[in-house]
């Protein structure tokens, strides 16, 4: 028997899966608990449905991720601080690099996806890799100057 998923079962799958099943495990375990559907025709189009819409969201996604590394790859992004003999007051975080991002571009960026080579605490030029989406990432330069 085919059954879809409503909650992941342990063993068996995750939640929205179509797995097969014996006939009694289905009837007399997975359905009174509300953990399994039968997979009947109305069933398998809203299945199928459902994941045609999700591969239509993932795709839009990496299209997205691909065009906004476009606008970034080799950017420099001209950062200013205040400091004394070379050296910055605090630093430079991630946190001001994606609100920078933000400023000029409009593109959101979550402070966590700009990964560093390095603390910057000096001034000079800096590599940075913007992560997107899976797999797709853009590495920008930060130019850190006086203020």
């Amino acid at each position: 028997m085919k059954v879809i998923l409503l909650q992941d079962v342990k063993s068996l799958g995750k939640r929205g899966e179509l797995v097969e099943v014996s006939d009694g495990y289905g009837r007399n375990y997975l359905m009174p608990r509300k953990l399994a559907k039968e997979a009947n025709a109305q069933a398998m189009n809203e299945y199928r449905n459902a994941e045609d819409s999700k591969q239509y969201k993932i795709a839009t996604a990496k299209a997205q991720a691909e065009a906004q590394k476009k606008t970034l790859e080799g950017k420099t992004f001209v950062m200013t601080a205040r400091g004394n003999n070379g050296k910055l007051f605090g630093s430079v975080t991630a946190k001001q690099i994606a609100e920078e991002i933000k400023r000029q571009y409009g593109i959101e960026v979550d402070k966590r996806k700009v990964v560093l080579e390095r603390d910057i605490k000096e001034y000079g030029t800096y590599k940075a890799e913007v992560k997107l989406y899976t797999g797709i990432s853009a590495m920008i330069d930060v130019k850190v100057t006086e203020q």
